[in-house]
């Protein structure tokens, strides 16, 4: 090795030295890229959904599907001025079952939601021998999903079509007797395996 030469090493080093001090960490050293955020999160809105039906509507919530739970989203259904309690019920729950039928909105689909409840679903009051809070459906609750049965049981419970007890009594188009029904934290967490206890109710 030259004279010369081992000084212009040593020069080398510490300008090395300071470069890479200097420079830091690059930000692309490590890649990065897992694809594009989501534009929205999931069973996540950005603002309620209520539907336009009428001026004399009455704020409601149904249950649709998200995951593999039921969350609540915001509705309006319309109910006549001067209805008779016992009709008031079944005109709200009615329109609880047609909100529940409806295809969510685009916003909501964009979230995850959906529901089970199919179309054509009616409901009518009480039989002659039934419990005055008695709501029979046109299809029989045990013909019903278990998803759709659970929405159905706590978008019920949760208003003015119940009795304000957390609860719901249930029958199908024909005499069987009806029973009462529950929405309870496990089937709201667990519509799909966890079917809302019921119970049998006594004749008037």
């Amino acid at each position: 090795m030259t004279a010369h030469a081992k000084p212009a090493r040593l020069l080398v080093l510490p300008l090395l030295a300071a470069l890479l001090t200097g420079c830091g960490i690059r930000a692309t050293e490590v890649p990065t890229d897992f694809g594009p955020a989501p534009s929205r999160v999931r069973c996540s809105l950005t603002e309620p959904h209520v539907t336009t039906q009428s001026s004399r509507g009455v704020p409601v919530r149904v249950f649709l599907l998200c995951g593999s739970s039921l969350i609540a989203v915001d509705r309006t259904v319309p109910v006549r001025n001067g209805a008779a309690d016992s009709e008031r019920r079944v005109l709200v729950a009615q329109g609880l079952l047609d909100e529940l039928t409806q295809s969510p909105s685009a916003a909501e689909k964009e979230a995850g939601y959906t529901t089970d409840v199919r179309g054509g679903t009616t409901v009518s009051g009480p039989a002659p021998k039934d419990p005055d809070d008695t709501l029979r459906l046109s299809t029989s609750p045990d013909d019903l999903t278990s998803y759709a049965l659970a929405q159905v049981v706590c978008t019920f419970s949760d208003s003015a079509a119940a009795e304000g007890d957390g609860s719901v009594v249930l029958g199908g188009p024909n005499t069987t007797p009806p029973r009462r029904y529950e929405c309870t934290d496990e089937v709201r967490s667990r519509p799909g395996t966890k079917e809302p206890p019921s119970t049998e109710v006594t004749e008037n």
